[in-house]
């Protein structure tokens, strides 16, 4: 059975959210800074599931990496990953398609919690002292700028 690390799954609820019965899968929370750690972590993996660009794979790495024969990045596009280096070394690097509507939500979710001030008010709450010390902004009618929109923002 083909050995699968999933890389910075920080949550831990990766293997819970696909079907990993072909492969024999590990998830790694734990984000690795060391070229040298990532190696030893994944040295015996035929594939490497990495979570966006939080690990980088250098030529250094590949080179390194003889068993790896797939690297899944999520997302279509990782600008941490040498292309040509996973070529060369016969890896195929392929990407998740996803969609975008949990970023939109998530970006509204800070926009009006900074809005009304929900982390300075949950914070005093919590510490014992009161509810509603501030006063929110009101958003209608306000008009939101958007820099540098990307494919997510521009849907």
């Amino acid at each position: 059975m083909l050995r699968c690390a999933v890389l910075d799954d920080y949550q831990g609820v990766a293997l819970g959210l696909a079907d990993w019965s072909r492969v024999r899968a590990t998830s790694l929370r734990e984000h690795f800074t060391s070229r040298d750690d990532l190696v030893a972590a994944v040295h015996d993996c035929e594939i490497v599931v990495a979570m966006r660009e939080r690990t980088p794979f250098p030529a250094e790495v590949f080179d390194r990496l003889p068993n790896l024969r797939l690297l899944v990045t999520t997302g279509m596009r990782n600008a941490s990953i040498d292309l040509e280096a996973a070529r060369a070394h016969g890896v195929t690097v392929c990407g998740t398609s996803g969609g975008s509507t949990s970023t939109v939500e998530l970006t509204w979710a800070l926009i009006l919690g900074l809005a009304r001030h929900l982390v300075p008010e949950a914070t005093a709450l919590r510490a014992g002292g009161r509810w509603q010390s501030t006063v929110g902004a009101d958003l209608h009618g306000r008009t939101l700028g958007l820099i540098g929109l990307g494919r997510i923002g521009a849907g």
